[in-house]
């Protein structure tokens, strides 16, 4: 067994490289030493939007005699606009959103009822600048202006930076009218989207994460690309059985929000959107107070889904960009760099992977080694030395060197001795040198004496 003092702790240290292989291809990313609410908000911030809906609506003056007027419909350009802003979400990487039905009302609104709101903006501007009773300024007014066009707008900011006409594909009405609930279409592919949870499964006190682009966040000491940016607010569900005076079903949280927020998405710990926030609770003394929130369920937001035609459905940015800030934040900053790359390929207008391409090009020399990406190498490494155990085991145990036969004993061989003659029965009595007749007469008398001798004893 000599060659198995070799053969064995060679095959030991085989096992012990297929085993090595193993544990290095099971080795993850790990990105424990960041929050849930950290990734949330960098996964779910991508698909979350700003939505401005609004109606232009054209004025013509006719009092030449009333200059003073004329100059400050010139200083508005003859325009009134009427609308505001709100929030959504985009569930579809062809460009589906969801919001609240009252953010895009005013792009909604019957031309009439358009043509009145703008009015009655336009005529308090003027009783506000000469300070005049409002109903006054209203019959003065109504008397030499007309509108003469009404446009009707809804633009979807990106948070990149892209500004995109947007389409309503589903309709409720603003709340305490309907279940306040828009779907929206814009032109696009490969977009980041959010996941639609169930509502159903909500209970109280989960902790929630809001998103959007609160008015309250926006400042003028602040640059004006930070009005792309949005904001996320920590809460918890405050109450699940809450119902509109109409019966819709309503989700109250405690998040901090104001308007602007409006339509924006309620975000379980899955990253999943389970709520869109609608209105506020009342106001105390004219004060807004918060934790006092109300968001439509996402199981209503889903019957507006299926009105409008349109599935949730999961990019392949998302899954690119998901897994590049995994490995980014485990510290396989190459291999980040490389899903980054990728999904600005696909999508250029993402709004952070600029900024994780440079952190990662930053971080390369102290990028760790993704021992999973050399799983063809390892396969190969491992049947190579899965085959040489194979053959060790079998040099070892299958093929033992055949002994040397057994001398046979060898029978000492001795020199025949030379056929004896044949014992003389009759000797030379008379000592002739040979045996005759005369030898064998002796002999018998010889015997007849031996004979007699006997008998006479």
């Amino acid at each position: 067994m000599k060659r198995a003092l070799f053969t064995i702790p060679l095959c030991l240290i085989l096992i012990g490289v297929i085993v090595a292989s193993f544990v290095l291809m099971g080795i993850k990313p790990s990105s424990s030493n960041i929050s849930q609410a950290q990734k949330l908000a960098e996964y779910s911030k991508p698909a979350v939007v700003r939505i401005l809906g609004y109606s232009v609506v054209g004025w013509q003056f006719n009092n030449p005699n009333d200059p003073e007027v004329e100059a400050i419909l010139s200083q508005l350009n003859y325009q009134s606009v009427i609308g505001g802003s709100g929030s959504g979400a985009i569930i579809s990487s062809d460009g589906y959103i969801v919001t609240n039905a009252h953010v895009v009302e005013a792009a909604q609104m019957e031309d009439e009822d358009i043509a009145n709101a703008a009015f009655d903006q336009l005529v308090t501007i003027m009783a506000d600048y000469f300070q005049v009773d409002y109903d006054s300024v209203y019959e003065y007014m109504l008397t030499y202006t007309q509108y003469t066009e009404i446009q009707k707008l809804i633009k979807v900011i990106l948070p990149g930076g892209d500004t995109l006409d947007g389409e309503v594909k589903s309709y409720g009405a603003p709340i305490n009218e309907g279940k306040d609930v828009a779907v929206l279409k814009i032109e696009g592919k490969n977009l980041p989207t959010l996941k639609l949870g169930n509502s159903d499964n909500i209970q109280n006190q989960d902790n929630i994460w809001i998103s959007g682009y609160p008015a309250a966040a926006d400042s003028d000491l602040l640059s004006p690309d930070s009005s792309l940016v949005s904001s996320m607010n920590a809460g918890q569900i405050s109450a699940t059985d809450k119902k509109t005076e109409q019966g819709s079903p309503v989700i109250q949280i405690n998040a901090a929000a104001t308007h602007g927020n409006s339509g924006g998405p309620v975000i379980n710990e899955k990253g999943e959107i389970i709520g869109l926030l609608t209105f506020r609770g009342d106001t105390v003394n004219g004060q807004e107070v918060q934790g006092f929130n109300f968001s439509v369920p996402v199981n209503t937001v889903k019957e507006f889904t299926n009105q409008a035609g349109t599935k949730n459905t999961f990019s392949s940015t998302d899954k690119l960009y998901k897994e590049g800030l995994e490995l980014y934040w485990g510290g396989y900053y190459e291999n980040a760099l490389e899903k980054f790359e990728a999904v600005q390929r696909l999508y250029p207008s993402h709004s952070e992977i600029k900024k994780f391409i440079t952190n990662s090009e930053q971080r390369t020399g102290d990028s760790k080694t993704l021992w999973s990406d050399y799983k063809t190498l390892f396969f190969i490494v491992d049947g190579v030395a899965a085959l040489l155990i194979i053959l060790l085991v079998v040099f070892t145990f299958a093929f033992k060197p055949k002994r040397p036969a057994a001398a046979a004993m060898a029978t000492p061989q001795t020199t025949p001795a030379p056929p004896s003659t044949p014992e003389n029965t009759i000797p030379d009595l008379n000592n002739d040198g040979k045996i005759d007749v005369q030898d064998i007469i002796l002999a018998l008398q010889e015997q007849q004496k031996k004979q007699q001798k006997k008998d006479d004893e």
